[in-house]
């Protein structure tokens, strides 16, 4: 590492999160003076003309690569249009312990003054409360499921070649072509396909503009800089700055820089779940990196030291602020943006090239939170590629994961898309698969699968609150078999999966209406030829996606009914029923015997491994395939975030011994120390679940530094992970810390606050978790051999 980047990095990490107000003053002028007077499209395409045009952009010391989404480092906006946050909500995000963000004066002012009173009432967060039901709040508000777009727009969406091979003058050529096309006689959605095409084009001269006003600023600042090598590299940027992304990127420089716009426009639009991810990045960067090398125009180290200075922007954007049931789901700065490196070509080759390493190394060194990054692991890469993953694993600090890349083309295809499409696709935010450059698949929020099976014993009462959520499916005590319980269970899947997708359907239409993403919809596939937004159907896939979160606790209180009550008679229902409504007060043997006397899933054990499969299965049948408002179809994916905290707060106790409130099991990884025969066992647990009737599966593993020593080490978690995936699995990572470690940190955080977890699709710095999160993470299962 240059000092240079040792300087920037440094600056990054000491950099105090703060809420500006800039972009929503911005905003709320833009559509103060346009509003009804111009289409919606075109509306938002101005709102980000005038952010472009408008908004503070700076220069940092040091810098390389420069654009900022805020007016500095870690400097936030707000997007009243999606959440109008109240002055109570700024004084939690200005006070709270974790993930704050310092609001000062003349943000309280602004917001007060001039946000509030114009967008009370209009923000999509207002639109969505007053038009869902009655049902559906108190469901939300219960913790039967959470909402994506109640605070944040649609997102999970990725680049592909495409944005290193084409500029966007090009672009506006395309844009204009296609408005020549338009037949306003016989086309009655040509006027709407029109004010999209209009809106793309003011949206891709806006990105142009953002650039040339940091080039004007950079040469600007070499003029009066008087060290004659700074001197020279201001230049240099204004000249690439100048270039890109109006062009096509000819050099490596431009081809980062530009990549670095283009982000920072999509995150600067809206604030999209899942912060924009440049796709296959190392296999994009490789014909541009060879050609740079082979010309003798650029060094390896150069390169690197550029990746690197991308590395510290990526960490400066920390995810805009979140409150509520919203911060519960996903209490994190990280904005999830996801390097994918390897896999395969879209030839169906090993995808691993010089840059893959390139990546790898900058990974190691820079050791950020942001970006995620992973690898995508094939049959064909060689053993040298994930090797050199594991030894960075092996350090400890939860990065990067891996991927099947092999399972990620199963499921694509089977989801419907071509064969190449699979190929040239990945996965993004935590672990979701889709096709880059040509896919909105959509998030729409966590389902808890646990609190589903105690409104299931109670007959449709959510004992926590006493309402009658669910429907009457039958006394509990009076079920005769297992079979019995799995019927009235499918039942009340059913009926909340409803609720849930009646409310996804409306928000979607709601967002289809009033928050087209114009300047999204030119990095994606094929919005700009059908003249159709990226939020209503424009791109050529089409997927919502429901999370599951807590199988491994359902799976495990199901095996305990199963096991305990209809196959051993060890104990009676209604002696279950009562022993969980107190929380087993009192009767801590038998909450010793559920705990540890009853078959889990983790430990390759069929009974409870079989039941594994069935949960998995009623979930998948009740969602996967039903039609989304876009033309697409619902799909599940299997993982928390930070969810499975919240759920297990609003969750009581459990059948498998867990007591009231304490956190479910996270991805489809086993409940905490309920897995007693080694990572082995966990593996071949977890390949029993069908991967490919998913988008993503999560799937963590808690090692002790000690396992991985020497070559042996890593040696050992390459045949691990490659067994894995030959069986099936779609995604494993790891932390590498001894749970003594973790403890010494929880009890003095001021000694440990580089100390970097994986916590579920990324990591964090442990001392910034919640106390519930903390303990999860000690809580899992400490694997010592293999």
């Amino acid at each position: 590492m240059r000092e240079r980047v040792r300087r920037l990095r440094g600056k990054s990490l000491k950099a105090i999160p703060t809420l500006s107000i800039e972009r929503a003053k911005i905003v709320t002028d833009t559509y103060k003076g346009y509003c009804d007077k111009v289409s919606i499209p075109v509306l938002r395409a101005l709102a980000l003309k005038d952010i472009c045009e408008k908004k503070t952009i700076c220069i940092n010391n040091d810098e390389l690569i420069v654009g900022e989404r805020g007016p500095k480092p870690k400097a936030v906006p707000t997007y009243p249009e999606l959440c109008c946050h109240t002055l109570e909500d700024f004084r939690v995000i200005d006070s709270r312990e974790k993930t704050f963000f310092k609001v000062d004066k003349e943000a309280f002012r602004v917001q007060e003054e001039e946000i509030i009173p114009y967008w009370q009432g209009k923000s999509m967060r207002d639109k969505i409360l007053n038009a869902m039901t009655e049902e559906w709040k108190t469901c939300y508000g219960d913790g039967i499921f959470t909402e994506f777009m109640e605070q944040r727009g649609p997102g999970h969406t990725a680049g592909d070649k495409k944005i290193f091979t084409r500029g966007f003058l090009e672009v506006i050529d395309l844009i204009d072509k296609e408005l020549e096309k338009l037949d306003y006689v016989n086309d009655m959605d040509a006027y709407d396909k029109g004010e999209e095409l209009k809106a793309m084009r003011i949206a891709a001269e806006a990105v142009i503009t953002f650039a040339k006003r940091h080039s004007a600023l950079a040469r600007e600042m070499a003029e009066k800089e008087s060290d004659k090598r700074r001197k020279a590299e201001l230049y240099k940027i204004a000249e690439v700055c100048d270039r890109v992304p109006a062009h096509r990127p000819e050099t490596f420089w431009e081809a980062v820089q530009g990549y670095w716009f283009i982000h920072l426009t999509v995150i600067t639009e809206l604030n999209p779940w899942d912060a924009f991810t440049p796709g296959r990045f190392d296999q994009h960067l490789y014909p541009i990196y060879k050609k740079d090398v082979e010309e003798n125009n650029l060094a390896r180290e150069d390169a690197e030291e550029l990746l690197q200075c991308l590395w510290v922007k990526f960490n400066n954007q920390p995810a805009p602020p979140k409150v509520g049931i919203t911060l519960k789901e996903s209490g994190t700065y990280t904005d999830f943006a996801n390097i994918n490196s390897g896999g395969l070509t879209a030839d169906g080759e090993d995808g691993v090239n010089d840059v893959t390493y390139l990546v790898l190394d900058v990974i190691d060194e820079m050791r950020l939170l942001q970006p995620s990054s992973n690898i995508q692991l094939t049959e064909k890469n060689p053993d040298e590629f994930i090797e050199r993953a594991c030894k960075i694993i092996r350090k400890g600090w939860g990065q990067p994961s891996v991927f099947n890349a092999d399972m990620v083309v199963k499921e694509l295809m089977r989801q419907g898309k071509s064969l190449e499409d699979a190929r040239t696709s990945g996965t993004t935010g935590c672990v979701e698969a889709g096709s880059f450059g040509k896919e909105a698949y959509i998030l729409t929020g966590y389902f808890n699968l646990v609190k589903i099976l105690e409104i299931t014993l109670n007959n449709g009462l959510d004992p926590r609150t006493g309402r009658h959520i669910g429907i009457e499916t039958g006394n509990a005590a009076e079920f005769k078999n297992f079979d019995e319980l799995i019927e009235a269970y499918k039942k009340q899947v059913h009926h909340f999966i409803d609720i849930k997708i009646r409310g996804n359907n409306v928000i979607e239409r709601l967002y289809m209406k009033h928050m087209p993403v114009p300047f999204l919809s030119l990095l994606v596939d094929d919005c700009i030829s059908k003249g159709k937004d990226y939020n209503g159907g424009g791109a050529r896939y089409n997927s919502n996606y429901i999370q599951g979160v807590g199988i491994g606790t359902l799976t495990d209180s199901l095996a305990s009914i199963k096991f305990n009550v209809f196959d051993k008679n060890k104990i009676t229902m209604e002696e279950l029923l009562e022993a969980l409504k107190e929380d087993f007060k009192g009767r801590e043997p038998l909450r010793q015997m559920l705990l540890n006397k009853t078959p889990k899933y983790g430990n390759d054990d069929d009974y409870a491994d079989d039941i594994m499969r069935v949960c998995f299965d009623i979930f998948f049948n009740e969602v996967d395939g039903r039609d989304t408002v876009r033309g697409g179809k619902y799909r599940i994916d299997m993982l928390p975030t930070t969810c499975h905290v919240y759920f297990g707060e609003v969750t009581g106790a459990t059948a498998d011994g867990r007591k009231a409130g304490v956190t479910q099991s996270e991805g489809i990884s086993p409940v905490g120390g309920a897995d007693k025969y080694g990572p082995t066992s966990v593996v071949k647990s977890a390949s029993k679940m069908n991967h490919e009737n998913t988008g993503g599966t999560l799937l963590n593993q808690k090692f002790t530094p000690s396992l991985l020593q020497g070559e042996q080490g890593i040696k050992n978690l390459r045949s691990l992970i490659r067994a894995y995936f030959k069986m099936g699995g779609h995604h494993i990572q790891f932390n590498v810390i001894s749970r003594d470690t973790l403890l010494k940190a929880q009890e003095n955080p001021e000694a440990y606050k580089d100390l970097i977890v994986r916590v579920a699709g990324y990591s964090d710095y442990f001392c910034d978790l919640g106390r519930a999160l903390q303990d999860e993470i000690i809580n899992r299962t400490e694997q010592e051999n293999f």
